[in-house]
């Protein structure tokens, strides 16, 4: 039997639905449940086929503990490994190289640091920075944002320069960016799920966050051009990123998308945030994913250790037989050789003999 762990934090209407509804459609194959954990040890042996990853983000505990499970074989949404290492101006950096269209973006030094780190520590930093020139390439308004946050969590939009030092000098020891704010026409949100379902959603971000009311069921939100762009932008980026899930936000202004956010990997899903059709779509899509993934398999990715762990058995077994064949046929042929040649010519003695014979004769 398969088992798939749900990970969560304070989430309660997306672990239940999606451990239901495995259960239901798995045919007594699959069964899910939340994971449970304690202290890991080096030789854990593996519990899980699948773990839908929902807080490790949050939790360094969690994060090593799905290394450690994934090193055992256990497939987890999202890769810990990647998720670790991935960060939001990065995204931005990668999706403008692959085509899609990104607001105008800066990375921008730290405000202040942690203990220890002093002005020689710094010797290789711009001072001061080039403020002026940081806002006459991206502009006003502008967003002020983690370069690796989530949550709309210390994001402030900006209009001047007095505004700009006064939130930059709150940030902290956050690494932050000034993106462009983009003053859209239409906003979406979409679900990406296995790098190739897309649920596009009419979204209103000036509305609280996680309310309720952000997300505005339209039909016909976006034209058909429109809707295969934004689709088509969605599975681009999350392919490239290697997420099974994830959303990606797009600030739509004079027809272009221009995606402003898509480093998601837990991505809200709660029945009271996100409405009852957006919450079954997401579900339904992630249960038909990862049965049918436990059915055929799924596309792990290729970690340099993997191979030194677990040799492909084939080639393996392939050169084991090529190399047991080569040595019968060593075995067998060599003596029928020298018996052939011992047949056919004559020894020294025998000719000898041959030579007297003929002689007295």
């Amino acid at each position: 039997m398969k088992r798939v762990g749900i990970l969560v934090g304070r989430e309660q209407t997306f672990p239940e639905s999606i451990i239901n509804s495995i259960n239901e459609k798995g045919g007594g194959r699959v069964v899910a449940e939340m994971v449970t954990v304690g202290g890991i040890r080096l030789d854990e042996p593996k519990k899980y086929d699948v773990i839908i990853d929902r807080i490790s983000h949050e939790v360094p505990y969690y994060r090593a503990m799905l290394k450690r499970m994934a090193l055992e074989g256990t497939y987890v949404i999202n890769n810990p490994f990647w998720w670790s290492a991935d960060d939001k101006f990065f995204n931005f950096s990668l999706a403008a190289k692959i085509g899609v269209a990104i607001p105008k973006t800066v990375l921008l030094p730290q405000h202040s640091y942690i203990k220890d780190i002093n002005s020689d520590s710094l010797r290789n930093l711009e001072f001061p920075i080039d403020w002026q020139g940081v806002i006459d390439y991206v502009g006003f308004p502008a967003f002020l944002k983690p370069h690796d946050g989530g949550g709309w969590k210390n994001v402030s939009k900006i209009h001047s320069l007095e505004e700009l030092f006064i939130e930059f000098n709150e940030s902290g020891t956050l690494c932050m960016t000034l993106q462009e704010g983009i003053e859209y026409d239409q906003f979406v949100r979409c679900y990406c799920v296995g790098k190739e379902k897309v649920l596009i959603m009419p979204y209103d971000p000036s509305k609280p966050y996680l309310s309720g009311m952000q997300y505005v069921d339209v039909d016909d939100y976006l034209t058909p051009e429109l809707h295969a762009r934004v689709e088509k932008d969605v599975i681009t980026i999350c392919t490239a990123l290697g997420y099974d899930l994830n959303t990606v936000e797009f600030a739509i202004k004079d027809g272009i998308p221009y995606a402003i956010d898509f480093m998601n990997p837990a991505p809200d899903a709660e029945l009271a945030s996100v409405g009852e059709k957006n919450h079954r779509w997401i579900v339904d899509n992630m249960t038909e994913f990862i049965l049918r993934k436990l059915e055929v398999g799924f596309d792990t990715p290729d970690y340099r250790w993997s191979a030194m762990l677990n040799p492909p058995a084939k080639a393996k077994a392939s050169e084991s037989t090529k190399q047991t064949g080569a040595a019968k046929v060593a075995r067998t042929t060599k003596p029928t050789a020298a018996a052939n040649a011992k047949k056919a010519a004559p020894t020294v003695a025998s000719k000898k003999s041959a030579a007297k014979k003929k002689v007295s004769e």
